[in-house]
């Protein structure tokens, strides 16, 4: 029976999640079960895609990721996939109605990632941040407000927002690997070798000034998805702290990161402040 594959399939979207990202995972944890398992099918998808291009190197990584993309519009026009991920990925696309330009524009930034290496303009970086960020949170409002069209538009712009928020706070994270590994340089502003404490503090603003909209939105929030974006709001504003009070000769020299014992600490004290009515 179909109804086999379609749980296999969603199964290994949620082993992807947690498989790639513990922080995610346990955020996604702390959304209700009604969405919980649409929010692992999104990441499955864009995760998959995003390892296509950052870490397949013994591999023709242009023919895949162009195989994928095939395999993906051909999912959804079918609504059924022999890759798992992707069939549990349409599976969403078709239950909230999200849009192609979102999943399109993810694509299109994943595959600048094939021969991009520098985003010198900031209408290039946006551009691309939009893609790769701000679109995955356009994907999930879809699953949060269970495709209220009135609702989405209201809160999008601040969903924008946090989708740039954490893709910034992780290309500084992980300015050294982008730079070493990938070859790779995002912020217009600052890259690896030029990056001072006037150049970080420009970027730590403009991550700021997102986290400050996108605030805006989780307090608007359904109440089945609150809890869950704002346990990944305060991790991901920790992560921006201590990179913060990080001087960038060690941002260049090693990989910052929130201890376990931290973030059991966050998400106590975001279940507090939703408990008590605090955001």
């Amino acid at each position: 029976m179909k109804v086999i594959y379609d749980t296999l399939s969603r199964n290994c979207s949620k082993s992807v999640t947690q498989a790639y990202s513990t922080s995610f995972s346990t955020a996604t944890r702390m959304l209700a079960p009604s969405i919980r398992q649409d929010i692992y099918n999104i990441y499955g998808f864009v995760r998959l895609a995003d390892e296509i291009v950052d870490t397949f190197h013994k591999y023709d990584k242009e023919r895949l990721f162009n195989d994928f993309e095939k395999d993906l519009h051909r999912a959804i026009f079918d609504k059924i996939s022999l890759n798992p991920i992707l069939n549990s990925f349409q599976e969403t696309v078709h239950k909230y109605d999200i849009p192609p330009n979102l999943y399109k524009s993810f694509m299109e930034s994943m595959r600048e990632d094939l021969y991009k290496k520098d985003y010198l303009s900031f209408e290039d970086y946006k551009k691309y941040i939009y893609g790769s960020a701000d679109v995955v949170g356009l994907m999930c409002l879809k699953v949060f407000v269970k495709g209220d069209r009135q609702q989405y538009e209201t809160l999008k712009e601040s969903a924008m927002s946090l989708g740039s928020a954490f893709q910034k706070v992780n290309f500084l994270r992980d300015l050294k690997a982008d730079y070493e590994e990938l070859n790779r340089s995002y912020f217009p502003q600052a890259n690896f070798e030029q990056l001072d404490e006037a150049g970080k503090k420009q970027i730590i603003d403009e991550i700021e000034e997102d986290f400050r909209k996108g605030l805006k939105g989780i307090i608007h929030l359904p109440v089945e998805a609150k809890f869950g974006v704002y346990t990944a709001f305060v991790y991901y504003k920790k992560l921006l702290y201590k990179l913060k009070k990080t001087p960038p000769m060690e941002i260049k020299s090693r990989r910052i990161r929130v201890p376990n014992y931290e973030k059991f600490g966050l998400l106590a004290k975001s279940y507090i402040s939703c408990r008590l009515n605090l955001i």
